[in-house]
């Protein structure tokens, strides 16, 4: 664990770094979007600098590392849990997560149903841009999806999906364009799409939640 010193001196830099990242989003008219900082191979102070800082949440990738991080810790902040999720790693971390936000299968929403002690929140991963190497299911399936979510029990308050790997702005566009649609189309509330690189762009396109990691804590070593 970082000293107490450093923490100030890494509060002190995401402070100012959020506050332009929200800047930035509100002159795009952003007012509504949440900032998730994401956490994921850093240290329990990058959770804390997020807290104390204003971000809407943190959202971390993988699970053993998320329990060994916050084990022991008051975590005050709301934890997404934003990476592909293996079934088997759930319970590990069924009673810190607020918000799945990367479920795109059913056998996830199975194991989410009898491990979590109340009924889990859910984000449905969509791919919206064709890559085999994206998760997310196939947007032809996401009513099956949603409908089975909700038969077992789990609330579905939206979806999310990444942007394509080439990182083309009209690329990039379309396939926030598509789950924009397709939030709209199933009258829910939450749209996360924007990480560090495209958030602007997933603004412009209507998100209501961006996770941002490098763009804050700066390129991991």
């Amino acid at each position: 664990m970082i000293s107490p010193v450093d923490a100030s001196v890494v509060c002190a830099n995401v402070r100012d770094i959020t506050a332009q990242i929200v800047e930035r989003v509100r002159a795009r008219g952003g007012e509504r979007v949440s900032l998730v900082a994401v956490t994921k191979t850093r240290g329990l102070d990058a959770i804390v600098a997020a807290q104390d800082c204003g971000c809407d949440a943190v959202g971390e990738n993988y699970a053993q590392e998320l329990r060994d991080k916050i084990e022991g810790h008051d975590v005050a902040i709301p934890v997404h849990f934003i990476g592909a999720i293996q079934t088997n790693k759930i319970k590990l971390i069924a009673d810190v997560v607020d918000l799945w936000q990367s479920v795109d299968r059913e056998s996830v929403i199975d194991e989410l149903v009898r491990r979590c002690s109340e009924p889990p929140r859910v984000l449905l991963q969509v791919n919206t841009t064709g890559e085999e190497s994206k998760n997310g299911c196939n947007p032809a399936d996401l009513d099956a999806l949603r409908a089975y979510s909700e038969s077992k029990g789990a609330v579905v308050e939206g979806f999310m999906t990444m942007g394509p790997t080439s990182e083309d702005t009209k690329e990039t566009q379309l396939a926030f364009r598509a789950l924009r649609g397709l939030v709209d189309a199933h009258g829910l509330s939450v749209c996360s799409m924007g990480m560090s690189g495209d958030y602007l762009v997933a603004v412009d396109e209507g998100s209501t939640m961006v996770r941002i990691g490098q763009a804050i804590f700066g390129a991991r070593a």
